[in-house]
């Protein structure tokens, strides 16, 4: 599909989940970037992790955005899943790029919170589409793209790898992936009606200094500092195809700048300006020796002392409902469209996360 330019220089740009691990890195990478920008933020600062983190995150921006004078940085604390205030946001800042990394997150946690997944993920994202929607009343320039943050999850079980966006998902294996895979077809469905040029980004196992404490590495760093045992799913025969922060971050920023086309069918009717692509590293790594690496890491940066009895600590457990043994991401669309492929290492990304987990952690 072609693309439509889109510069950045100068825009509004409303970031959701802007205290969360990928949107404060995305907003750190913007405000830096030396361009002029009008960036918001929406957060809502929930308890599902500890909150410090997102503190801690939300200090980072503040100190980029004074030493980034030609931008504005707005902090909203909020839920998209608060019409009044997305309705209100939008009527206020009249955002040109939308960037939706709000969401409740975690495979496991759907199981037995699946509330929180519906009013976040699919009402919450709806009060986006409705915003977009309505950005363009009065025939007013509007939302010139959004994009927003879809999941591997969505590949569920599937057997073929790597997994490819042209690949059938639809069969879920938690209600987090049925959700994500729902933004999908709702983002569809408004970019078809209501000619929104839409982009979804289908992300592989991030991780990062100030991550997620949920995710794999942060939780098995943590459990090794206290001296508890680590659980391996599925016995080690995991593969994940791990994403490096800065790397999903680039993705996002490439994509950013270039909008599915608007464009007219035989019929007269708009084509829906609609894409979705991977990002992830295209090299799935077994998780035994993913651990190992991440143990090497710590110890190095003295996180860990050298003697620390690692095999002590490992537990070789089943599979958990909703966890899928592989994920592998084919990411040759994204790196022919905006001529991008990921390019960190788990060595390099696991030594950056080491040496911040010393530095905040002390």
């Amino acid at each position: 599909m072609s693309k439509e330019p889109i510069r950045l220089n100068q825009k509004t740009i409303l970031v959701t989940g802007a205290a969360g691990f990928i949107g404060a890195n995305l907003v750190l990478r913007l405000l830096t970037s030396g361009e002029p920008m009008n960036l918001i933020g929406v957060d809502n600062l929930n308890d599902y992790y500890d909150s410090t983190l997102k503190d801690y995150r939300l200090r980072q921006i503040q100190k980029a955005a004074v030493k980034a004078p030609q931008s504005i940085w707005t902090f909203i604390k909020g839920s998209i899943a608060d019409k009044l205030l997305i309705d209100r946001i939008f009527a206020d800042y009249h955002p040109d790029i939308v960037v939706n990394l709000a969401a409740q997150a975690g495979v496991r946690y759907s199981i037995d919170h699946p509330n929180v997944y519906i009013e976040s993920n699919i009402i919450g994202f709806y009060n986006i589409l409705e915003a977009c929607r309505h950005s363009y009343d009065g025939g007013a320039k509007g939302v010139e793209h959004l994009v927003y943050a879809s999941s591997s999850s969505v590949y569920g079980g599937n057997k073929k790898v790597p997994f490819s966006t042209e690949d059938k998902v639809d069969n879920p294996v938690s209600l987090y992936a049925a959700t994500k895979k729902s933004n999908e077809l709702l983002a569809h469905a408004y970019s078809k009606l209501y000619n929104i040029p839409s982009t979804g980004l289908r992300f592989f196992t991030v991780y990062g200094p100030a991550g997620r404490p949920d995710m794999f590495y942060y939780s098995a760093t943590q459990k090794l500092v206290r001296g508890d045992t680590i659980q391996i799913f599925n016995y080690g025969n995991c593969k994940r195809d791990f994403t490096y922060v800065d790397d999903i971050v680039e993705g996002v920023v490439r994509v950013m700048q270039g909008a599915p086309r608007r464009e007219t069918g035989e019929d007269g009717l708009p084509l829906p300006p609609y894409a979705v692509y991977n990002i992830g590293g295209g090299q799935p790594e077994n998780l035994l020796d993913y651990i190992t690496t991440l143990q090497e890491e710590l110890v190095r940066a003295g996180v860990l002392p050298e003697d620390y009895d690692f095999e002590a600590h490992k537990q070789l457990v089943p599979m958990q409902p909703g966890d899928v043994p592989a994920t592998y991401a084919d990411s040759a669309a994204l790196e022919r469209d905006y001529g991008f492929r990921p390019q960190i290492g788990i060595r390099e990304g696991l030594r950056r996360f080491a040496e911040w987990y010393k530095e905040y952690y002390g």
